[in-house]
């Protein structure tokens, strides 16, 4: 995964198990306890997704199943209440189904998700096909790359292609996925875009930046203040041209 940005195939769960829109109720939740999901995704004669099915869709069978839900419950709920009689996915369903492509960024995804306040997307081809599914768990797994593998990405695609090869001086570590930028570079104000782009790593928790521009000449340019202590730039002369005698 390195050198290359992560996106949802390098992290998604390829071999998934999917329903017909005619599956019966009884079976949806038998393949749910068999592979120990709590959605699946549902595609139609085609092959392509057109809803999922959770846990959620089913509960209703149980919650209003008796016919106990009150006597407005019908009106209040009534989503809940067609889907209490209902017997197959493609009546359980939530659809559209929400689904990312193969190549959508993990942080894109990790939006999908807490928008629409889901756990699991199924990942979908250009022709709508079911290529696999990702889950919470599943971009998280990011977090899991080594120190040493980030700091050479650090280093190689922020560090070396903002201040060029001559960055010797400049060092970049990386402990429990929190990177320390810290040393002299020539271009101080390309810092804040450094920093910016070693958080957008892969894998980066957190970005400590300790980096500044080169050493300032007061000699050079009049407009930056002296660093030279007062004492010394008060001080006399130590040999004084004495008056002639005539």
């Amino acid at each position: 995964m390195s050198g290359t940005p992560i996106v949802v195939n390098d992290v998604m769960t390829h071999r998934v198990v999917a329903l017909r829109t005619g599956a019966a109720f009884k079976d949806i939740v038998r393949v749910m306890n068999r592979w120990r999901v709590s959605a699946l995704p549902v595609l139609d004669d085609t092959g392509s997704v057109v809803g999922v099915v959770s846990e959620a869709d089913l509960l209703p069978k149980e919650e209003y199943g008796a016919g106990d839900a009150g006597r407005y419950g019908h009106l209040q709920h009534p989503a809940e209440f067609r889907k209490a009689d209902a017997l197959c996915a493609g009546e359980l369903m939530s659809a559209p189904a929400i689904t990312v492509s193969p190549a959508t960024s993990l942080a894109h995804a990790a939006r999908v998700m807490a928008r629409n306040r889901v756990k699991r997307l199924p990942v979908v081809g250009s022709d709508g096909g079911l290529q696999g599914v990702v889950s919470r768990s599943d971009l998280l797994k990011v977090f899991l790359r080594e120190d040493s593998d980030m700091a050479r990405e650090v280093r190689r695609d922020v560090v070396l292609r903002l201040f060029g090869p001559h960055t010797d001086g400049t060092r970049v570590e990386v402990q429990d996925g929190i990177v320390t930028l810290a040393g002299r570079v020539q271009e101080p104000e390309l810092i804040p875009l450094a920093a910016r782009l070693a958080r957008a790593v892969a894998g980066v928790v957190d970005v400590r930046c300790a980096l500044t521009g080169p050493p300032r000449h007061p000699d050079l340019d009049p407009d930056l203040p002296d660093p030279r202590p007062a004492a010394r730039r008060e001080a006399k002369p130590s040999v004084q041209e004495k008056p002639r005698q005539r």
